[in-house]
């Protein structure tokens, strides 16, 4: 049966688990790709995995040490105008100290946008790259030590 809201899957087609999906890359186009190459490097302590260039544009792959997960980099070379839009929220990191974290983005040209605050347990701030891209930071919980 399937769930509400969730269409059944028609005959022949393969069962999503079935396939294996993984969630492989996320893509943020910029404007500055030098410049926002080194920020998500020294920000963040990704490294660069690989770079594409074709005619019109240029990618670079960037990935966090022991992470599957890339972040891409896309930049039109043919000077065509990049808007920051609200099509899509942040993009997402956890991290064991927030403040550190957002003294870090800031000092390497992110800026602030709310937050830092708590929500269920959690401590969050909103930032922006220096391009515009949001950024939201998550602190989770501190596990509480067991007393035995």
């Amino acid at each position: 049966m399937a769930e509400a809201g969730i269409a059944p899957v028609e005959p022949g087609v393969a069962d999503a688990a079935a396939l294996g999906f993984r969630l492989g890359f996320f893509k943020l186009v910029v404007r500055d790709l030098p410049t926002m190459v080194r920020f998500y490097i020294e920000t963040f302590g990704f490294q660069e995995r690989d770079r594409v260039a074709l005619p019109g544009l240029e990618e670079v792959m960037l990935a966090l040490p022991g992470d599957r997960f890339t972040l891409v980099l896309y930049h039109h070379t043919d000077g065509r105008d990049i808007t920051v839009g609200n099509g899509h929220g942040p993009v997402g990191f956890t991290t064991a100290d927030l403040d550190g974290a957002m003294a870090r983005a800031f000092a390497h040209g992110a800026t602030p946008m709310s937050g830092p605050f708590d929500l269920r347990g959690l401590r969050l701030a909103f930032i922006r790259d220096p391009e515009g891209h949001e950024i939201e930071l998550i602190q989770p919980p501190v596990p509480v030590a067991s007393k035995e």
